[in-house]
């Protein structure tokens, strides 16, 4: 099992814990890890864009003019694309953009981003994750003090004190552990995560 240090708030090592390896020592898939990155983006779309095609826009029931005689190109109606206030050519129309995956498959997704965090040194575990008081500036320079000023912060259980010190925080997102994703933990590069919700991660996944 591989064994990573435990730091308190202020930045000091305070012990260490020992990491299963069915979740934080697996072989990484990339390219499950990728499916899960689209298919999270992909869920997210709302998919609620329309637009009308000809034949939904309200008019142009007659003919602009006769088809022959005039000079002009012949139209059939003022409600064709090339006319202002006309249809829309393919118009887009409410769909739904979600993609499925299976549990086994997010599972390995999310061993596999583990296990890359604890090889490239960016999975930071905290004794404890509390705050006294909302302090955005509190909560900061502890992140400072870890080297995790750009983090996705893991908490076991939700903490209000803890999320809006964070809310604040451009490059700081705070999330319980039955919240994360795969997306996240790549977009925010480091993991601070406190040892309750290691081991509730292990639970989950093991």
């Amino acid at each position: 099992m591989a064994k990573v240090s435990v730091y308190n708030m202020e930045g000091s090592v305070v012990g260490d814990i020992e990491l299963d390896d069915s979740v934080f020592g697996v072989e990484i898939n990339e390219h499950i890890v990728h499916r899960a990155v689209v298919s999270h983006l992909a869920n997210r779309r709302q998919g609620t864009q329309s637009a009308k095609t000809r034949g939904e826009v309200r008019g142009g029931g007659k003919k602009p003019w006769r088809q022959k005689g005039t000079g002009h190109a012949r139209q059939g109606s003022i409600r064709a694309p090339q006319w202002k206030g006309g249809g829309v050519v393919f118009a887009p129309k409410p769909r739904d953009y979600s993609q499925k995956m299976n549990k086994k498959e997010k599972a390995l997704a999310m061993k596999s981003v583990l296990t890359s965090k604890v090889q490239e040194g960016k999975l930071i575990v905290v004794d404890d994750i509390k705050m006294d008081e909302i302090k955005t500036k509190t909560f900061r320079k502890s992140l400072q003090s870890l080297n995790a000023e750009k983090s996705l912060v893991i908490i076991r259980e939700s903490d209000e004190k803890v999320f809006a010190s964070a809310h604040n925080l451009p490059a700081v997102k705070a999330t319980t552990c039955d919240s994360i994703n795969v997306y996240d933990m790549l977009k925010y590069g480091t993991v601070v995560i406190s040892k309750a919700a290691v081991e509730a991660v292990q639970e989950v996944y093991a």
